[in-house]
């Protein structure tokens, strides 16, 4: 569960999120719509404490977090996957695994075998390094290496951006699976329609900062596409 009550974002002296409420219910696939500049990334970055508020609440799984750092959030079970991806290029698909169970809440220090089963590429190329991989293997990786932490919650920012058409419907059964088998909760940044359609259970439009509808993915009508999401 994550909620945010009346969070204000700020960069300099230009307000990015005005007054923003919203809940994502434990155990939903949520996706974040609206045209470029509206605030979504802004809006991943401040539940993940990568920027902090200026005013408003944040709570993950009940716990305030609010103030707390970037660290704490693997604490309370979420992984990131960040927009662009951000792997370590020069380290191998295996080193960029370990990272992340550095920060695991697990005792047993192991890359669970159910990521390989997920993604068999990554098992295949264990030993080779992040940066000659290719964008879909890349993107595979970097929801891999979220995946190592063991959360419960999954927040991926725009996970098809410049992927090739087999790999997204890769992606998109996975985010399915993990949310059906394992009980994860999927929170997404989508850009594309279609696969915002086929992943989502649950839709949030934004606009200037601010949430200005959400709901079921099947009551998202073609009126809100027009109004909200339309160039």
């Amino acid at each position: 569960m994550i909620e945010l009550k009346r969070v204000n974002q700020k960069y300099g002296q230009t307000q990015i999120l005005w007054d923003l409420n919203l809940n994502i219910q434990k155990g939903s696939r949520t996706c974040i719509m609206g045209r470029n500049g509206v605030g979504k990334t802004t809006l991943l970055k401040s539940i993940m404490g990568l920027l902090p508020i200026s005013s408003g609440s944040i709570d993950i799984n009940h716990n305030p977090m609010t103030k707390r750092s970037v660290e704490a959030r693997p604490e309370v079970g979420v992984g990131y996957v960040p927009q662009g991806r951000d792997i370590f290029a020069q380290l191998t698909v295996e080193e960029n695994l370990k990272i992340g169970l550095n920060c695991s809440r697990q005792k047993n220090k192991h890359i669970p075998q159910y990521i390989y089963d997920l993604f068999p590429v990554l098992k295949e190329m264990l030993h080779r390094r992040g940066g000659d991989l290719s964008g879909g293997q890349q993107q595979q990786l970097a929801i891999a290496r979220a995946l190592v932490l063991n959360p419960n919650i999954l927040i991926l920012d725009e996970p098809n951006e410049g992927i090739q058409p087999n790999i997204v419907q890769l992606i998109r059964d996975v985010l399915i699976k993990l949310n059906e088998e394992h009980d994860m909760t999927i929170v997404l940044v989508e850009q594309k329609l279609p696969f915002a359609r086929a992943v989502g259970e649950k839709y949030v439009l934004m606009e200037k900062g601010q949430v200005v509808s959400s709901g079921d993915m099947a009551a998202l009508s073609d009126e809100l596409v027009d109004e909200f999401l339309a160039v």
